[in-house]
């Protein structure tokens, strides 16, 4: 999971409202956002959360195919031009819900 600054209330909300569906994996986040996912969401600690540094190994395992789905929501005013093309991502609530919800079935 991975998220821009603004987002990160989102991504904490959609983390709780998921909770029981999320908790069954291995979450991974870069940094802050994994720290808050800890804090804020203390179900998801079953599996805990793995750290990611600033996205990198995020996309590494991506590319690995060792992420069963990634949620990556953006600020669309805010997107920075080193970021990677995430256009196939779940980059919004209605994608990440979807996915998570098709995860679970």
């Amino acid at each position: 999971m991975r998220v821009h600054d603004r987002k990160k209330p989102d991504l904490i909300e959609f983390a709780q409202t998921h909770e029981s569906q999320l908790r069954t994996y291995q979450l991974t986040a870069a940094g802050t956002t994994g720290k808050r996912l800890l804090e804020e969401t203390p179900r998801n600690r079953a599996h805990g959360v793995r750290p990611a540094r600033r996205g990198l190994m995020i996309s590494t395992e991506v590319v690995a195919g060792n992420l069963d789905g990634v949620v990556f929501l953006c600020d669309p005013l805010r997107a920075q031009p080193h970021e990677p093309d995430i256009s196939a991502l779940a980059t919004n609530l209605a994608s990440a819900t979807f996915l998570t919800e098709g995860l679970a079935e």
